[in-house]
């Protein structure tokens, strides 16, 4: 295990190096772009540094292994209200059994409103409409291996259409926790959406071809044009994350996360956590090396239902030249 913790921090110092190196020559080479795009308000406020500790039902979309830490059961919902009329939802569920280990099922989102189909000869529109859309459902377990040591995958499929091209694939997101001993500093890594290339399929690429334009009379041949294939955004996250004050009435989280993404730079999060009491958060935070995007804050409040805990929480995420973002989720711990 010493060994893993000193892997860990030199890979957490490499890539912390390299966000000061040359620009990565795949930028812009991967698609499913929608699984990239931050889940939960919580996270999006502590700017997605959060793989060291995360422990409910978001932990399904950021580090697997987090799961261990919903003592029975976790439901999260959210909403994220994106520009041009994009809009994506997710929606996790985590049920642990004790001495078995954590099980877990997500669902992520992404649609748009309708658009006129416009041609050459039909600029103003054809009647016709179209829209596009992305889909993941995920399926995750994990358990503890030892007291300090967790560790958890997900299976999940991933579907993205538009109009009558489709394309479709499987996708796997490996992840660990571990608490080093010291408070509860905590080495985390995740790597996500590791699959197979995806390649677009429909109706619209059949098309007649002329084998010769030179014979008038000649038959048209059909044929099919083959879109070209497209990697999926692997991305590889180390992350630190410990608790430096710890009281009855105000308590401080602080976290850092290196990210190495297939498609772009490495990049840098930083986030802290605010608790006021026991049942209001402060956050914020920062990313370093985005190209339009810059500080994150957000707030939080748990409520008790009898057994229950029910969470609130908001997030405003700050961008360059773009509308900033809100997002609002749902949680409920039982």
């Amino acid at each position: 295990m010493n060994n893993f913790i000193r892997i860990g921090c030199i890979a957490l110092g490499l890539l912390a190096f390299q966000t000061a190196g040359a620009e990565n020559p795949n930028i812009g080479t991967a698609g499913a772009q929608f699984l990239q795009i931050p889940v939960g308000a919580r996270a999006t406020a502590m700017g997605g540094a959060v793989v060291g500790h995360i422990n409910d039902a978001t932990s399904l979309f950021w580090n697997p292994a987090g799961i261990v830490g919903v003592p029975s059961g976790s439901l999260f919902a959210g909403y994220t209200s994106w520009w041009a009329s994009v809009n994506l939802s997710h929606a996790a569920f985590v049920y642990s059994i004790q001495d078995v280990g954590s099980f877990g099922v997500s669902a992520t989102m992404l649609g748009m409103d309708p658009m006129s189909v416009t041609t050459e000869l039909a600029p103003e529109g054809t009647g016709e409409t179209f829209d596009a859309g992305d889909l993941m459902v995920g399926l995750s377990y994990a358990r503890r291996l030892t007291e300090d040591f967790s560790v958890g995958v997900t299976a999940k499929y991933v579907y993205q259409s538009i109009w009558r091209e489709s394309a479709s694939g499987i996708a796997f997101d490996v992840g660990t926790q571990y608490r080093i001993g010291v408070g509860d500093l905590t080495l985390a890594m995740a790597m996500t959406n590791f699959g197979a290339d995806m390649q677009m399929d429909g109706q619209d690429l059949e098309i007649k071809y002329d084998g010769s334009s030179d014979l008038p009379n000649n038959r048209l041949a059909p044929g099919r044009l083959e879109s070209e294939k497209y990697p999926l955004p692997l991305h590889f996250q180390v992350g630190l994350s410990m608790t430096v004050i710890d009281l009855e009435e105000v308590g401080v989280l602080l976290a850092v996360d290196v990210t190495h993404p297939n498609d772009t730079r490495e990049r840098v999060n930083l986030g802290t956590e605010v608790r006021i009491l026991q049942n209001f958060f402060l956050r914020g935070g920062y990313r370093i090396n985005y190209d339009i995007e810059s500080g994150t804050m957000g707030a939080g409040v748990r409520v008790p239902v009898g057994d229950l805990r029910v969470n609130f929480d908001y997030a405003y995420a700050i961008y360059d030249m773009l509308p900033s973002i809100h997002r609002i989720s749902l949680g409920v711990d039982f």
